[in-house]
């Protein structure tokens, strides 16, 4: 772990100046304002952020030391083999992680932090929630445990992921040709930071697009339809309080008003947006309405894993 903390202040720093330099492009190249509020509230929310580390990690990864007492494998034997197999494990967990996070409102009172700015920038990487390692949505990642990766190895390989994702947070990098639908490249997140009807619940990967592809989740950018990032009803402050904490109220109100247990699960387990009455602003019900159709009656909560592509 020691190696991982320093692995982390040298990423640090060198997202710090790639974040300094960006500030300066964006005066003197791309000749546009840059959003210091909206840059000042996230840098607040990685600093509230910094005090997740107290977290314990039995807390974070569940039932993982269980596991790996009881593992199959010893990873430590495999050398490279076990790398890459943990690179592959995480990348297939955490495209479902980051699908849950979209798909059930319950992970997305924490997820809708990351997407509540206006702005794609470098800076915008960091604006993560402070209750994402307490809702149980790191519990996704405890599997990997049972084939002999220890709880400090998981999170490792988890932070290195998301350190591959800060420089895909900008909306000035070009195209890859031929890499885009491979990576998750600025382009791919773009789309998936895209509040656009037609670009909604997309692109979930970490490092690659190869689990969005096998899903059909993935999608493009298109020339003719530029993103507009944020939520699909824009959140306007800067309060890094109100940032972190804005879906909650709304959750709470809507479960306290439930007429029935079902409809208590309905709002934790259903998509965003979901209401029992069918008069729901899930992804799918937009597009219906959007394409003329009359929106689904539906008495029961949307199914969680439902493709949300036409």
């Amino acid at each position: 772990m020691n190696n991982l903390g320093s692995v982390s202040r040298v990423l640090a720093v060198l997202s710090l100046g790639a974040t300094l330099l960006e500030v300066l492009a964006y005066k003197f190249v791309f000749k546009r304002d840059y959003g210091w509020r909206s840059a000042l509230a996230t840098l607040a929310v990685i600093v509230g952020r910094s005090f997740t580390r107290l977290i314990p990690l039995a807390l974070v990864f569940p039932g993982a030391a269980w596991l790996y007492e009881h593992r199959l494998f010893d990873a430590s034997a495999h050398g490279v083999v076990s790398w890459v197999v943990l690179f592959f494990g995480i990348e297939f967990l955490y495209y479902w992680y980051h699908r849950l996070g979209h798909r059930v409102r319950w992970f997305w009172l924490s997820h809708a932090v990351h997407h509540s700015t206006n702005e794609l920038n470098l800076v915008a990487a960091g604006r993560l929630a402070w209750t994402s390692q307490i809702t149980g949505a790191y519990a996704i990642f405890t599997p990997l445990a049972i084939l002999g990766f220890t709880p400090e190895t998981i999170l490792a390989g988890y932070a290195l992921n998301l350190s591959y994702q800060f420089w895909i947070h900008a909306d000035w990098f070009p195209k890859l040709g031929f890499l885009e639908g491979i990576l998750n490249t600025p382009s791919s997140h773009r789309v998936h930071h895209a509040a656009n009807l037609d670009y909604l619940d997309a692109n979930y990967g970490g490092v690659l697009m190869l689990f969005d592809r096998l899903f059909g989740t993935y999608i493009p950018e298109r020339d003719d339809l530029p993103c507009r990032y944020g939520l699909v009803h824009p959140l306007t402050t800067n309060n890094p309080l109100k940032i972190v904490f804005h879906q909650f109220g709304p959750f709470l109100r809507d479960v306290m008003s439930a007429r029935s247990l079902r409809e208590v699960w309905g709002y934790i387990i259903s998509p965003p947006g979901w209401r029992p009455d069918g008069n729901s602003e899930t992804t799918e019900d937009m597009r219906r309405k959007a394409a003329g159709a009359k929106p689904a009656e539906t008495g029961t909560p949307a199914p969680v894993y439902e493709a949300a592509l036409p």
